[in-house]
């Protein structure tokens, strides 16, 4: 059996892992949401801290350089030597737009006096690190809008150097951002919302250099924010009921503009949440606070599946789990006044309703 981990406080830094990998959140009747999560692992020799590993990624804004550029468009005529990353890093426009406008397709072969048309459009240039959901906050703008002008396509990973096209009304510039440059990260985040799909989209860390071709060497540890998951290929097995229980919101409209994306499940405190399939542990935390303590399990072939509202977390990111193992227990944690399970499946993004995929019970 793996090591377990308990969450206690630990001063200012919130909640710490030790001993058993298992984290309580408060619920919402009272508390604050600790949004920040170590894990420490401990040399079986020694018994001594050896490294302390960040359990959930990090979307502050303020590990973002911002640093934008403004591409004006027009004509470029190629030039001996020349490369379309070459021209890339000349223009600031991104190697996708580039290729998209003028019709070229890998490997991008050029030929000299050949014109390229230039795309007009405000750019940032990813680094190390960057989460699609950290740049959108440091811009102010939807991490959604991003993904879709920018055609970014599963599994959604951002390389370093690779150029992505902000959406109008982006700040440009810490000096020149429509106001947004006055404000700390901390507040820019506050005017960010997040949802399941921007957390399946937009929670991989930039790791490799998409536009020029050049790894960047990271470190490997299993809960590392700084190595992608590794999610599977496909999904070939059924859904299984991840707890049982009444259900008390089904899937669908709710009337006054309200929609429900999956079904909630009336259940004890406590009670064991298992995985609805077998697959991967995209996410444990709970950064979106409408669902409080919430995991996402990436079951391959686009199906995604998300477990809201739970009192106590008891997988990692990069877990992988099979079908009926815990992933945490029932609890009464974001906006919700009774203990609950708030499920979803996902497929390719868009929610499917439980109903129609769940085995009969």
């Amino acid at each position: 059996m793996g090591h377990k981990y308990i969450a206690v406080r630990s001063g200012h830094d919130g909640f710490r892992l030790h001993s058993k990998r298992v984290r309580r959140l408060p619920d919402s009747s009272g508390g604050q949401q600790h949004r920040r999560y170590t894990r420490q692992r401990r040399s079986a020799a020694t018994g001594s801290r050896n490294e302390v590993i960040a359990a959930t990624p990090s979307w502050s804004p303020a590990i973002v350089e911002r640093n934008s550029r403004q591409v004006d468009g027009g004509t470029y005529l190629v030039q001996p030597g020349d490369t379309l990353y070459r021209i890339v890093a000349q223009t600031g426009a991104s190697l996708t737009d580039i290729a998209a406008e003028n019709s070229l397709s890998a490997p991008y072969v050029l030929r000299v006096g050949q014109r390229l048309t230039i795309p007009t459009g405000l750019y940032h240039s990813v680094n190390t690190g960057e989460t699609g959901i950290a740049i959108a906050r440091a811009y102010g703008v939807s991490w959604s809008d991003i993904v879709t002008i920018n055609n970014l396509q599963a599994p959604y990973i951002l390389g370093v150097g690779q150029r992505l096209k902000l959406p109008a009304g982006a700040a440009a510039s810490a000096s020149n951002d429509a106001g947004l440059g006055a404000l700390s990260p901390e507040q820019r985040a506050a005017r960010f919302t997040l949802n399941i799909d921007d957390v399946v989209t937009g929670s991989e860390p930039a790791f490799a250099n998409a536009e020029t071709g050049t790894a960047v060497q990271l470190p490997v540890v299993r809960t590392n924010f700084a190595t992608a998951v590794d999610r599977p290929a496909n999904f070939g097995g059924r859904f299984a009921w991840p707890i049982t229980g009444p259900i008390i919101s089904s899937f669908g409209s709710k009337g006054g503009g309200k929609v429900n994306d999956g079904i909630n499940i009336a259940a004890d405190l406590g009670a064991a949440v298992g995985a609805s399939g077998d697959g991967v542990i995209v996410y444990s935390g709970n950064e979106i606070g409408v669902f409080g303590g919430l995991v996402l399990v990436d079951h391959g072939g686009g199906w995604v599946t998300a477990y809201g509202h739970l009192g106590e977390l008891t997988v990692v990111r990069g877990d992988k789990v099979k079908a009926g193992q815990k992933l945490g227990s029932v609890g009464a944690t974001g906006y919700v006044d009774r203990p609950q399970l708030h499920f979803e499946i996902r497929r390719d993004r868009k929610p499917v309703d439980p109903a129609i995929l769940l085995s009969a019970r």
